[in-house]
């Protein structure tokens, strides 16, 4: 089959979005499809050039572009979904967030509230037209069923290189990779080292517009000796640290999906979590392969205490994550079988 993919670019901003767009044209190419991918540069400000993407967007039709007929179109971001293909499947990584869980109405101003008010707009015509319709996980689903009234099926996918995680024995530290954003809540962790009793280390992983303000956090308590900012790491590094991890901190806010997790459970790490930290909580289960918490930096210094204190409690919870992970046979080929 001629298959096209349509997804978003940002320049010099990779992270989980980009591993996914990557890995999807890559497997359909393994299964002998012919695949050509078109990212549309995406800017999140100003919001005068999301609307004119938008607009671009839902004006194309790729069902035969200069008169060659494409079999089948599959649709990741927002506002690339807006394109048009008599046989158009879309594989939801979520939509425009300021405009949904992330929109605080009270301090809103009129832009913003219609700015808000044509993304839905745009989201229930273009989405309602589209045939097939997938989410990367239970949470996106039901994010689109709540905001839009509009059913799909959560499609979970390997995170990049999963053959290559492996499990070693654990040293005394946590592990936290991720980009330095404020959504990703590092600083909960770096507030929980001020209450840790025991000398366990923290290590968080990672680039992004908070770094100086995570750097200045540390000095302002005087964490320097216990966490360390460890800035970008190769693959290689990044493997090896999960690998020798006691565990690992994923505490986003209402994560879409979250390969942090599963990265984790690959390696056979507990993961330490929050009640609001959304796509995690489809794959921890209190107490088993991990702990659920409130955001609350004392709940997680005591969780981090405790795994200190019982390793091997965190050992047989790292087993169970790993078991846990394979029972889900989650499998690239079953992507490709639904979403073709």
């Amino acid at each position: 089959m001629k298959i096209l993919v349509t997804a978003n670019k940002v320049p010099f901003m990779t992270g989980g979005a980009e591993y996914h767009i990557r890995g999807l044209i890559a497997q359909l190419q393994k299964q002998g499809h012919q695949v050509e991918s078109i990212r549309f540069p995406f800017r999140f400000q100003p919001e005068s050039d999301i609307k004119q993407l938008m607009h671009y967007c839902q004006q194309l039709d790729f069902n035969a572009p200069n008169g060659i007929k494409i079999d089948k179109l599959i649709s990741l971001q927002f506002p690339a979904y807006g394109v048009q293909h008599d046989n158009h499947s879309v594989w939801l990584m979520h939509q425009q967030r300021s405009a949904y869980e992330l929109f605080k109405a009270e301090q809103a101003g009129q832009a913003e509230k219609e700015f808000r008010r044509q993304v839905i707009d745009y989201d229930n015509r273009v989405l309602s037209r589209v045939k097939n319709r997938f989410a990367n996980s239970v949470t996106v689903a039901q994010r689109l069923q709540s905001n839009n009234q509009l059913s799909s099926v959560p499609l979970y996918h390997p995170p990049f290189a999963e053959q290559q995680f492996f499990h070693a024995e654990s040293q005394n530290y946590i592990f936290c990779p991720s980009r330095l954003e404020r959504l990703k809540r590092q600083d909960l962790l770096i507030e929980a080292a001020r209450h840790l009793t025991t000398p366990v280390k923290i290590l968080i992983a990672g680039d992004g517009g908070q770094k100086n303000y995570y750097q200045q956090l540390i000095e302002k308590y005087q964490l320097a000796d216990s966490i360390s900012l460890l800035g970008h790491i190769s693959e290689t590094e990044k493997l090896t640290f999960y690998a020798n991890s006691l565990a690992v901190f994923f505490a986003p806010y209402d994560e879409d999906y979250g390969y942090i997790t599963l990265e984790s459970q690959l390696s056979a790490k507990p993961v330490i979590t929050c009640n609001d930290s959304g796509g995690p909580l489809e794959f921890i289960e209190d107490q088993q392969n991990g702990y659920i918490c409130e955001p609350d930096p004392l709940q997680i210094a005591a969780l981090i205490d405790k795994l200190y204190n019982h390793p091997q409690t965190a050992r047989e919870m790292g087993q169970y994550g790993l078991q846990s992970y394979k029972n889900k046979n989650i499998s690239w080929e079953n992507v490709i079988h639904q979403l073709v």
